[in-house]
């Protein structure tokens, strides 16, 4: 394997990694943040206590995800020296602006009122402290906002020019510069869908989290006996404090579903203008056709998603529905793999010079089989999320003293089940993105083709074995901090809230502390 084969492995498996914990970080410190306000609005003193327990006991996972976060997300930044240092060159005076707000505004926005936050409960005036949540909250989707647009100049180069002298890409003031990259329109339709993702990882999160616990509590209830004070207790905790949860992160489920479809219809529309080699791949779509079917199944000889594109068979089609993502007319026409690849070899040439002088072919096809499959596990995967939306407002509907909870053991292990299926869709969806760019690594401009550089005259000139020692290192760290992460994560997520209890001299309810027992 060549040394740009492993970069791009290692660069791969960190991005999927440290994007598990990104989206769970992003929508949950907004969830938390909406808790808290719910609990600082809130007059009945009952279910203010709920919302303050449903706070913290959340926020704790919410420190654990945010910590793991940052140890991953640090490493990608010295691969651009490291691995991809060519890359680092050619478009660093343009890509580290973004990047450079997102350290210096953003994640330092983020970190000191986190840190105020955790701190502040009981120190602080009460609506001083929910606006540092809040901070939180804004400072983790402004994070997202720079990334994206950092990405998306990837995908679409706008704001920049080509220093004929140096051969770098720099800020052109007379396109509008740094503005005009932080308001690139692939970054205004990428934003809104990745947010929404984020807020689908966390409602799906603490769906799943608060089902589990209100199916405990309810069996636990009907095992002790409602008559009991200990049954009571447990009937009120799955009815009082773990049910409504269950209902509100139904909503932002609902909410991000439609955002997610919204953004997403935009973002293919915007896909088909400036990539349209990856829109005809995420359909294995080898020939030009009018009113293009989207296919459901699709399967093909042993090189058919690589060398030789006409041995796909399509077995499941919906007529059109491609040619509609990608225009709003059934009618259109896309244009398919090889027909693109060719065109694109008459216009950027059958060969480039690789980071050592050597010219080598260029293949313009991304690996279709693994943009057709991550397209269409992106949408698949999150079903699981909408059957755990319903499912779950059917079990607890009702209202007062007749809303419902539920003992059943299916629907709690779904609920389990449904968690990670988010985060995958989520992984899937930026697989896609980026595979499917490919060969490039910035992606020409349709209007304006000067500045794009291809993948393999991004890398650095290191030897494979250096780039191998260094893939294996980073992978044995991570699988580390994934098992850390996972049992921090599911010792905190089992533990739960802790019961109301009244203090015997008052009315008062006892409330717990944010809990750093890990």
């Amino acid at each position: 394997m060549e040394a740009l084969d492993i970069a791009r492995w290692q660069f791969g498996i960190t991005t999927v990694y440290h994007f598990i914990f990104v989206p769970l970080t992003i929508g949950l410190s907004l969830l938390v943040a909406v808790m808290q306000t719910t609990s600082v609005l809130s007059k009945d003193p009952v279910r203010k206590d709920a919302w303050t327990r449903m706070t913290k006991f959340f926020g704790s996972l919410l420190i654990v995800n945010f910590g793991i976060g940052i140890a991953t997300g640090i490493v990608q930044e010295f691969q651009f020296g490291m691995n991809w240092s060519e890359y680092s060159r050619f478009v660093g005076d343009v890509f580290g602006a973004p990047l450079a707000l997102e350290g210096l505004a953003a994640f330092f926005l983020e970190s000191v009122f986190l840190g105020l936050w955790i701190f502040g409960w009981g120190k602080l005036p009460e609506k001083i402290h929910l606006l540092t949540i809040w901070a939180v909250a804004i400072g983790s989707t402004l994070s997202a906002y720079f990334i994206i647009a950092a990405n998306s100049f990837m995908q679409h180069p706008v704001g920049a020019m080509l220093n004929p002298e140096t051969g770098r890409a720099e800020l052109d003031p007379s396109q509008g510069s740094l503005w005009a990259v932080l308001t690139n329109v692939t970054a205004m339709a990428a934003f809104p869908h990745v947010v929404s993702g984020a807020w689908l990882v966390a409602g799906a999160f603490v769906t799943g989290v608060a089902s589990w616990h209100m199916v405990r509590h309810h069996n636990r209830a009907r095992d002790i006996g409602l008559e009991t004070p200990e049954g009571e207790e447990h009937h009120h905790a799955a009815r009082d404090l773990y049910r409504p949860v269950v209902r509100f992160g139904v909503i932002a489920m609902f909410i991000s579903a439609i955002v997610l479809v919204v953004s997403g219809d935009f973002q293919a529309q915007i896909m088909f203008k400036q990539q349209p080699m990856k829109m005809a791949s995420a359909e294995a779509l080898c020939e030009t056709e009018t009113g293009a079917s989207f296919s459901i199944l699709t399967v093909g000889g042993p090189n058919a998603f690589s060398e030789n594109c006409d041995d796909v068979t399509h077995l499941i089609e919906v007529p059109y529905v491609t040619s509609f993502l990608a225009t709003h007319t059934f009618d259109a026409e896309l244009q398919g793999v090889n027909d693109l690849s060719a065109q694109y070899q008459e216009q950027f040439g059958e060969t480039v010079t690789d980071v050592h002088g050597q010219e080598i072919a260029v293949d313009y096809r991304p690996n279709l089989f693994v943009t057709y499959w991550s397209f269409r596990l992106m949408m698949g995967l999150a079903a699981f999320s909408g059957i755990l939306a319903f499912w779950a407002l059917w079990v607890t509907r009702g209202k007062g003293e007749n809303a419902r909870t539920t003992g059943s053991k299916l629907f709690q292990w779904f609920a389990v089940l449904s968690i990670p299926m988010p985060f995958f869709a989520n992984s899937a969806g930026w697989v896609f993105t980026e595979m499917g760019r490919q060969p490039w690594v910035v992606h020409p401009n349709p209007d304006d083709p000067t500045i794009r550089l291809m993948t393999t005259q991004a890398v650095s000139g290191n030897p494979g074995w250096m780039v191998a020692t260094s893939l294996i290192a980073f992978t044995l760290v991570y699988g580390v901090l994934a098992v850390i992460w996972f049992q921090m994560m599911r010792k905190a997520a089992l533990k739960g809230v802790p019961l109301p209890k009244r203090d015997p001299d008052s009315d008062e309810l006892d409330t717990p502390t944010l809990s750093f027992e890990y």
